[in-house]
């Protein structure tokens, strides 16, 4: 993790929450839980190329044994194949993919409720909600954090240089020292690699 500061040591300031985060995430998963991403535009794209890292090999291999029980319901060429394309998995999920639910709620009800329906129907006590917002003042982010904090789950906020409202909302707040989107943007990508870099490593450092 030090690695990150090397090659941006302005984000020597947020090491703090930085390790918090990894250790929140490592705890979630450790306990059988999920981690949830949201955020709107570039920070909906980071949403999904964050789950994108977990759920499969990023910088590791993965290996998977399938259970027995599993590997008697299947074929044994079927199991073979499994075996040997198979990733390990940690099991992590965007709120910005179910578009057919997200639209609905757009239109039927109101947009900043799209991920914190979501986290109320996903959501449980000691999973994960990362939630990214470049201002931090997103109304749809800050309300899905602020519910998954009510719910038990542990809250990381992904945000600018003054965190706005979300970084007061949740347990973790990465607030990187630019106030410009793309230059957000541009500081959360290392960050959250160097978060799924370690996250993979305690899991899968075999």
């Amino acid at each position: 993790m030090n690695n990150l500061t090397d090659t941006y040591p302005q984000l020597q300031g947020c090491m703090p929450h930085i390790k918090k985060s990894y250790e929140l995430i490592c705890k979630a998963f450790e306990g059988g839980g999920r981690v949830y991403v949201c955020g709107n535009g570039g920070s909906e794209a980071d949403s999904k190329h964050i789950v994108g890292e977990l759920m499969k090999g990023f910088e590791k291999k993965r290996p998977v044994n399938l259970p027995d029980a599993t590997k008697k319901r299947l074929s044994t060429k079927t199991a073979q194949v499994l075996e040997q394309k198979l990733q390990g998995a940690l099991p992590s999920h965007s709120l910005s993919g179910e578009t057919a639910l997200v639209t609905a709620l757009i239109n039927d009800i109101s947009a900043d409720i799209v991920f914190a329906q979501q986290i109320y129907g996903y959501g449980r006590a000691g999973d994960v909600l990362i939630a990214i917002s470049t201002s931090g003042n997103a109304e749809n982010v800050c309300l899905a954090a602020e519910l998954a904090g009510a719910m038990g789950l542990h809250t990381i906020a992904l945000t600018g240089h003054d965190g706005g409202k979300l970084a007061s909302l949740c347990d973790a707040s990465i607030c990187v020292p630019a106030s410009k989107t793309a230059q957000v943007q541009e500081l959360h990508l290392p960050i959250y690699h160097a978060l799924c870099r370690e996250v993979e490593s305690y899991f899968f450092d075999i």
